[in-house]
């Protein structure tokens, strides 16, 4: 069993090896450890070159760090917290995310912008937000946002040596938690090819479908709904740009049914995505019910806990969406 906190360090430690223009740098990543110890052991290891700690600056060293992917470096650039990556957004979007466009391919910009993205505990609505729907928006970049360990290995190591700018949303409460991993997803080689969603569990009832920490809920919802004899297929996204929605497609002409969930507000949402694309494709001609999004609440995140609990979808959520749908 390997944490998601040492999926990533082991995913840095290896690529930061294997290629000298790898380099990390942000707030408190190299003598402090990073502020969620992912950077653990790294810069004792890697020394200031290649490990650098910033100013609280976000505009400035995403900059810096855009500007080194342009003369083919590959930085990897955190953010303490998604929400202050809109303190940059103007370089992650106007300047990573446009430019190989713009200047007809001829320069790319290999850069990850990567940390914890949507809510954690207790931290309000400046620490809260989820952005998988604002960067998936944006043609140019990539988007992904990993569940589990080997998720968030594998498509961190995809991510770095991928030519194009990749924005990798995780989720600070999934750090601590151990999921288990194989030989080979432990391997230096070992990638999650991006663009490729996974079906985390088989089902025939129903098609669940998430990315992140919700993939969690699904799966113990899936756990308490099989009780009951409704089989619930969970699909784990893994990427938000480019979507899979081929695998989704393909649940839904089995199960005939389609829940999406995830943390975001509702409105313009992953799930709003995903219902349309259904919507227009051929899978739609096989739903016997309406599509049906569970998400976080339309408020910013409320301080206090039991209205934080009450504004992310929780496992009974995805239970009741599930029944509604099925009309049991």
């Amino acid at each position: 069993q390997v944490t998601v906190r040492d999926a990533l360090n082991q995913a840095l430690d290896e690529e930061l090896e294997r290629d000298e223009r790898v380099f990390l740098l942000g707030e408190e990543v190299a003598q402090y450890d990073g502020a969620y110890k992912i950077s653990r052991g790294l810069w004792k290891k890697y020394g200031d070159k290649r490990v650098i700690d910033t100013p609280i600056s976000e505009m400035g060293f995403a900059g810096i760090a855009v500007g080194a992917a342009m003369v083919w470096l590959r930085p990897v650039c955190e953010f303490m917290t998604f929400n202050f990556s809109m303190q940059a957004i103007d370089q992650v979007i106007n300047s990573a995310a446009k430019t190989c466009y713009m200047s007809a391919g001829s320069i790319s910009v290999p850069i990850v912008f990567r940390g914890p993205n949507g809510a954690s505990a207790g931290v309000g609505a400046q620490h809260s937000q989820c952005f998988a729907a604002w960067y998936g928006h944006c043609p140019g970049l990539k988007v992904v946002s990993p569940w589990s360990s080997e998720d968030a290995k594998g498509l961190l190591k995809a991510s770095i040596r991928d030519d194009n700018p990749v924005v990798m949303l995780e989720n600070e409460l999934l750090y601590g938690v151990p999921f288990e991993m194989t030989e080979q997803a432990q391997s230096k080689d070992f990638v999650v090819p991006i663009g490729k969603a996974k079906i985390e569990r088989q089902g025939t009832h129903v098609t669940l479908v998430s990315h992140s920490r919700p993939v969690g809920h699904c799966l113990e919802a899936a756990a308490v709904l099989a009780k009951e004899g409704v089989e619930c297929e969970v699909i784990n996204l893994r990427t938000i740009r480019p979507m899979d929605i081929e695998m989704v497609e393909a649940s839904v002409v089995k199960t005939n049914h389609l829940v999406t969930v995830e943390g975001g507000w509702p409105q313009f949402g992953v799930g709003a995505e995903i219902c349309a694309r259904i919507m227009e494709g051929s899978a739609f001609n096989y739903l016997d019910a309406p599509a049906v999004r569970v998400t976080g609440a339309d408020v910013p995140m409320p301080y206090a806990k039991i209205l934080e609990d009450n504004c992310i979808p929780q496992v009974k959520d995805i239970i009741f969406a599930v029944k509604k749908t099925l009309n049991v």
